[in-house]
């Protein structure tokens, strides 16, 4: 266990594993700031001192985890030209998809506190959804200049569907259900026909 008082390296991402890990192996059901902390390898104390509590905590996870994937929808319209425009854009549906574990999603979903927290700071600018879309868009917009989509295809629409498919997916995932990467490459299809 990491000493009381010693700087712990990468400490957000440290607890952040942790919890995925935890949701993942026991269930939503087992995240606790102990649970997390013990998993983490750190004192007890080190989640409520740096995040305030478990409904903070778990929302500052869903930021971060957004955040990654818009950084990685922004890079995007870079892409244009190269693979395919399905390829392109379902690996950055699926890197949302992928982004939280369906457990931490409904943990998010069902505490007040931690939904509250998420939606002030995407009102506040947090990139979450909305950034994803605009970098989709932007890409569908230079595919659509270099004629690799058809010509009047709107892209604003497209990218709306496709990151609204997958918003509803995320929120609504659970076991059992069908699998939702099939799910995603079926509606990339029917929006960008090859």
């Amino acid at each position: 266990m990491s000493p009381r008082g010693v700087a712990i390296p990468d400490l957000r991402e440290r607890l952040f594993g942790a919890a995925e890990r935890i949701v993942a192996r026991d269930g939503a059901a087992a995240l606790t700031s102990r649970a997390v902390t013990a998993e983490a390898d750190c004192a007890k104390g080190v989640l409520h001192t740096h995040f305030g509590g478990v409904d903070a905590f778990v929302a500052e996870l869903v930021l971060d985890r957004f955040a990654r994937t818009a950084a990685a929808a922004q890079e995007l319209p870079g892409r244009a030209g190269q693979d395919t425009v399905a390829a392109n854009l379902t690996d950055v549906a699926l890197g949302l998809l992928d982004s939280l574990d369906p457990g931490v999603v409904g943990l998010a979903m069902t505490s007040n506190a931690t939904s509250q927290r998420i939606r002030d700071a995407l009102a506040q600018g947090a990139p979450g959804f909305a950034a994803i879309q605009e970098a989709l868009a932007a890409y569908l917009d230079a595919e659509l200049r270099l004629g690799r989509l058809p010509a009047g295809t709107d892209t604003a629409t497209t990218a709306l569907a496709l990151v609204g498919t997958v918003h509803h997916l995320l929120m609504t995932g659970w076991a059992g259900t069908p699998d939702p990467r099939e799910q995603v490459e079926d509606l990339v299809a029917l929006l960008v026909p090859r």
